[in-house]
């Protein structure tokens, strides 16, 4: 069967009339704050700590606006007779916001969980050559990364946590035995 002509032009006028009905909805930005969703990608923030200057973030970036700059030091042994260490050290961590296209392979590469996303949005700059934020700059953004979800009450516990339990469990046994055995 053929459609009657003229009626998916009638649709599209159906559709226009009702949206023309409509109240507009406008946000009053500046003054009222938008509600953004829990787990907003806004912005990278960086814990510095857990980062060894591994590069997988810098390397993995398919638009090169990781730059890393780092050097290397030399630990003492941990025990006498021990052999010397060498670490890394970070020297520089920036993100080039001007050329990031936010798809957060970044973050997901990075094996010590050093990069995050930060539901800020508001670094909107004058100049370009502004958006290029340096580590200090993306420690203040770690800040305001929310905490992650809460785990579901009835999952199971994971392994490491039972593990380091029952290890515990064995060493207070353990002290308690010689206790008992003095009294």
């Amino acid at each position: 069967m053929a459609p009657i002509p003229g009626s998916g032009l009638a649709k599209g006028l159906a559709v226009t009339l009702r949206t023309m009905t409509r109240k507009s909805v406008t946000e009053q930005y500046p003054e009222a704050q938008p509600e953004l969703p829990p787990r907003t990608r806004g912005v990278i923030g960086l814990f510095e700590e857990n980062c060894t200057v591994c590069m997988l973030c810098a390397r993995e970036c398919p638009d090169w606006c990781i730059y890393i700059d780092s050097h290397k030091e030399t630990v003492p042994p941990a025990a006498p007779g021990g052999r010397e260490r060498s670490r890394n050290v970070l020297d520089r961590f920036a993100i080039d916001f001007s050329l990031c296209m936010y798809c957060g392979i970044c973050i997901e590469v990075c094996p010590f969980d050093a990069l995050f996303w930060s539901p800020e949005f508001e670094y909107a700059e004058t100049d370009i050559r502004d958006l290029t934020h340096e580590r200090d700059k993306l420690r203040e953004w770690m800040w305001t990364v929310p905490a992650p979800p809460a785990l579901d009450p009835a999952a199971e516990e994971p392994k490491e946590i039972g593990a380091a339990r029952k290890t515990a469990e064995k060493l207070a046994a353990a002290q308690n035995e010689p206790g008992e055995a003095e009294s």
